[in-house]
């Protein structure tokens, strides 16, 4: 059946009840929405109004670089401020209870383990690398190398921390801060996050121990041994310098376990 249409005159008398019904239009769902809708709007405008106070709301003009220095140097601020407080731990430990010989006995048994678990400065004889982006735009790389192959990734700093290790380092540090066996090292892009802390390449990875064990292990390791080709092949920075003494700080992060896997 063919829509009803409006006729051209009304009806009147009798039939002019009957015809107002196909002249008022019924209420629909979406004409009940809109005011809600337009009254919410209203709402958002005026709260967004009294919270901006004229300023932008929006984070496009922020100074991401400047933002991440910023939260460099609180991070930094509060390891110092970490490490002043585990002084006055300490001393206020030796105080309370000396003539214990329990506690001294403990005490004693935790400076003997300072050293090889990082909570000691110590110094010594260093081999230090430095790994670092190749100088070089990605349009200049022929294929099939792409961007990706000339940064310096996760892997290869990891892989020249476990050789270092593994040829009998007793202390490292990377960058500028002391690191122990169990220090995450992880990249996000090309830059190194570090115990809270973000740095951008030449990265920087010393040890102190035997110096010539060392750099045998870096010669040997097969994930160092990769890096090295990529450095011929694209430009990257692998450099590696043997120092006579040099003086590590003490490694100021927790040093507690949550889990553990025996070697076999």
């Amino acid at each position: 059946m063919p829509p009803a249409t409006a006729p051209e005159d009304p009806p009147s008398g009798a039939g002019h009840r009957l015809g107002r019904a196909f002249y008022v239009q019924r209420p629909t769902a979406w004409s009940l929405v809109v005011p809600v809708v337009a009254v919410v709007a209203g709402l958002l405008f005026a709260t967004s109004f009294q919270t901006a106070r004229g300023t932008d709301l929006r984070s496009a003009g922020q100074d991401l670089p400047g933002l991440i220095r910023a939260e460099n140097r609180q991070v930094q601020t509060k390891v110092e401020h970490l490490r002043q407080l585990q002084v006055q731990v300490d001393g206020l430990t030796a105080a309370a209870a000396p003539g214990s010989s329990e506690v001294s006995a403990l005490t004693d048994a935790a400076g003997a383990l300072a050293a090889p678990v990082g909570t000691a400065a110590v110094h010594g004889p260093t081999v230090t690398v430095t790994l670092d982006d190749a100088h070089r735009s990605a349009d200049s790389l022929p294929k099939p190398y792409g961007p990706d192959d000339i940064v310096v990734h996760q892997q290869d700093v990891q892989g020249v921390v476990n050789a270092l290790w593994a040829g009998g380092a007793e202390a490292m540090m990377i960058q500028d801060q002391r690191v122990i066996a169990t220090s995450a090292v992880r990249c996000v892009g090309n830059t190194l996050i570090l115990q809270g802390r973000v740095y951008s390449p030449p990265y920087v990875i010393s040890a102190i121990g035997p110096t010539g064990d060392m750099g045998a292990a870096l010669n040997a390791d097969p994930q160092v041994k990769i890096y090295r080709e990529w450095v011929d092949a694209v430009g990257l920075t692998y450099d590696v310098r043997v120092a006579g003494d040099a003086r590590f700080p003490a490694y100021a992060g927790p040093v507690s376990q949550a889990t553990a896997v025996v070697s076999r």
